[in-house]
């Protein structure tokens, strides 16, 4: 079945070209992953999709029988809502008998009630409920309770994310589900379970994501916009990888041969001939399609400076015994720790952990309970934080950049320029000269990055660098990364650049204690599963770290091994697997008594049955799955 399909697309925005004659289609089933530098229209373009905004040219064609849902960097919603109001809030006919059903229950109406059961009967939302429950609890939003203008903005976005998937389950009609950046927020185990529900789930997704593993597990087509274009990718992220390289390389050919012919072209038009015969005028018509292609600029900067760090010393940084508390919630109890030159660690755990605080204290930006913290004097902090960019109104980037300085050093006493700095991070001429308010929210976050490189730190501490930065940027950040010669802390949730840079894990495990573990991230989760003795997500064996080659990224996973399971596991199954058709019997029987009672206070007492043995099925169906998995 056809979703959605586009013929000749095009958007501007003023002299700015986002994209120009883009024709896709995506089918029942498809799950698409949208790839591009910030800036090229990705938003834009699901924005015309959900109608939001309006193509210049082309057609969009959005089959009537489907609902397009979207998940978008910009969460509205009424903050005296509670979280549960707030999820209710949907519109689809689920949702509304649920809704129909609890007033029933608070009035003496017998023909209300009768009206609701059967609404909730056909619309099968006896267990919408307690799904809704269970992905909020998976999303650690427990007090339904609070209201929505008391939550964080990390809170406001999984809950946000709970009402979309809700409303996905909710929903019977075909459904395109659109989602932007859905990983931005989540912790790892928040990542691994919606990694693993969207997987699984029968849903036609269009997904914006810089998460590579997350990318692969959920998707397989990859949309590259790029240049104005959109190329189609069938298979994993290092299948596009492979094609994109070819595409380049067979352009580079193809530039080489018109460059040739230019030449040669040239001089017959530096003769040009004052009578023009057809012949002539279409020669001259060839020679400026010959000219257009040589002039293509395919050249890809690449991060390699070989940059005049400020030298480290022998005393680089030491923490001792450190402790720090807010109130009566302990974050960070005992903590010792050396670290060392040219070190790239990398700190992890849950939200609200402690990670930003820990980041706060070594800079002296906030203070410590007890404990004691020496500083070499030779080091300059560089701080990449989640607060975001400071800037004037009309401050344009090229001078933002420039009050640092005209020139950033390179060894043997060369520099290269702020503007040769800024196409370094993908920021083109054009660009440059633009107000930072005009940015895109990626691009703001690509600036700022630069912004603390560009101050040539010798200790650098990311907080979060991954989030709204898009692939291509993520690229050449690793890169710089990998060739850094100082020391580097890394706070991030994406698993896929923290196991290409860490090399050393600082995890923060509950109760103020941060274990020291030497290795990347996915070596970690590895451990710590053998531990736990639990079967957890599949984990990523190997670092990638020294495998990958700048040009070409392989993000191919080992298979991991399903765990056997043990005696009591098995007897488990076996008894959810005989319980299950019981209950399943009790809960028909009851939709039966429901459907022939005519008595208020019985249909109150079949009812709450009803919700009891249905919420006993969810859980124990849950269970199966996971012993099953």
């Amino acid at each position: 079945m056809n979703y959605v399909s586009a013929e000749n697309l095009t958007k501007s925005y003023g002299l700015k070209v986002l994209f120009q004659d883009i024709t896709f289609h995506v089918n029942e089933g498809d799950k698409i992953a949208i790839v591009a530098k910030n800036g090229s229209g990705k938003s834009t373009l699901l924005k015309i999709l959900m109608g939001k905004e309006i193509a210049d040219s082309g057609n969009v064609v959005i089959n009537k029988d489907i609902q397009v849902v979207l998940f978008d960097q910009e969460i509205d919603f009424e903050g005296n809502l509670n979280v549960e109001e707030f999820m209710m809030t949907l519109d689809s006919p689920p949702i509304l008998a649920v809704k129909n059903y609890h007033h029933a229950l608070h009035t003496e109406n017998p023909d209300d009630m009768e009206k609701a059961l059967a609404e909730m009967e056909i619309h099968k939302a006896w267990d919408l409920e307690n799904e809704m429950r269970q992905i909020l609890s998976q999303l650690k939003i427990t007090d339904l309770e609070a209201k929505m203008k008391t939550l964080s903005g990390g809170q406001i976005k999984r809950v946000a994310l709970a009402k979309l998937l809700l409303e996905t389950r909710a929903e019977h009609r075909h459904t395109l589900l659109i989602m932007d950046e859905p990983t931005n927020h989540l912790d790892v185990d928040m990542v691994e379970w919606l990694e693993n529900y969207l997987s699984k789930a029968m849903v036609t997704l269009l997904l914006v994501t810089h998460d590579r593993y997350f990318l692969d597990a959920v998707c397989d087509t990859i949309w590259e916009m790029e240049d104005r274009n959109l190329y189609v990718h069938n298979g994993s992220y290092a299948t596009y990888l492979e094609n994109k390289m070819i595409r380049e390389d067979n352009l580079n050919s193809t530039i080489d041969k018109a460059n040739n012919l230019y030449r040669k072209e040239l001089e017959w038009m530096r003769r040009q001939p004052k009578a023009r015969t057809t012949k002539s005028k279409s020669r001259i018509d060839s020679f400026y399609e010959t000219e257009k292609v040589a002039k293509t600029d395919t050249r890809k900067q690449n991060l390699e400076l070989d940059f005049e760090m400020k030298r480290l010393g022998k005393k680089i940084l030491e923490l001792k015994n450190i402790n720090k508390s807010f109130g009566e919630k302990l974050l960070i109890k005992d903590f010792s720790y050396q670290f060392q030159r040219g070190e790239k660690v990398g700190i992890i755990g849950k939200n609200g952990a402690g990670k930003s605080t820990l980041l706060n204290i070594i800079q002296g930006f906030e203070p410590y309970d007890k404990g004691e913290i020496e500083t070499g004097e030779t080091i300059k902090f560089g701080y990449f934080s989640q607060k975001g960019l400071q800037y004037k109104e009309d401050e344009r980037v090229i001078d933002f950049i420039k009050e640092i300085g005209e020139n950033f050093p390179l060894a043997n006493g060369r520099t290269i320029s702020a503007s040769q700095f800024l196409r370094l991070f993908l920021f083109d001429d054009q660009t440059q000269y633009s107000p930072i308010s005009k940015l895109s929210g990626g691009e703001k976050r690509r600036l700022h990055l630069m912004y603390v490189l560009y101050q040539n730190p010798n200790f650098l501490i990311f907080d979060e660098p991954t989030n709204d930065l898009d692939l291509p940027t993520l690229t050449v950040l690793e890169n710089f990364l990998l060739n850094f010669q100082g020391s580097l802390i890394i706070v991030s949730h994406d698993r896929y650049f923290m196991d290409r840079i860490v090399d050393h894990i600082l995890a923060f495990e509950g109760d103020g204690i941060i274990k020291d573990f030497v290795g990347n991230f996915s070596e970690y989760r590895e451990k710590k599963s053998q531990e736990s003795g639990k079967n957890q997500p599949e984990v990523r064996q190997e670092s990638i770290k020294n495998e990958i080659p700048s040009a070409s990224v392989s993000t191919e996973k080992p298979v991991a091994n399903k765990r056997k399971l043990s005696f009591k596991e098995q007897r488990e199954l076996e008894m959810i697997d005989k319980e299950l058709p019981v209950l399943e019997k009790e809960r028909n029987e009851i939709l039966e008594k429901l459907n022939n009672e005519t008595d208020y206070g019985k249909i109150s007492v079949y009812s709450a049955e009803l919700e009891r043995i249905s919420g006993k099925m969810e859980e124990m169906e849950m269970r199966w799955l996971e012993l099953q998995d």
